[in-house]
């Protein structure tokens, strides 16, 4: 049991590399060069590469711009213009208040000392 395992490893390298050995033999194909492209095929295929005329993309195609929400402005101005009158009436009456405590010292009147 105890030699079985390196017999194991050498009966598969043997067999892998009898396989690997079996294999036919291709022969080495000759290199073809590529042709050289001329300045016309070349500006072609820098035109097809970036997408032929990107300028002429923007011409076909229609932007439909969304309606205006005059209802919206509408409603937020209504509510602007009822809010209004509100805020400055509490404007007016918390300036009232604060302008009273706001003296100091010589200016203050006898009727908050007391």
């Amino acid at each position: 049991m105890r030699n079985a395992l390196p017999r194991l490893v050498l009966v598969l390298a043997l067999c892998s590399g009898g396989a690997a050995l079996a294999q036919p033999r291709r022969q080495v194909q000759d290199f073809k060069a590529q042709r050289e492209l001329t300045a016309e095929e070349k500006e072609i295929a820098k035109q097809r590469a970036m997408g032929n005329n990107l300028n002429s993309y923007g011409k076909d195609i229609q932007v439909k711009q969304p309606p205006v929400p005059w209802m919206a402005i509408g409603l937020v101005g209504l509510v602007f213009a009822a809010a209004v009158p509100f805020g400055f009436r509490a404007y007016r009456n918390t300036t009232k208040e604060i302008s009273g405590a706001n003296t100091f010292g010589a200016n203050r009147s006898d009727e908050e000392e007391a």
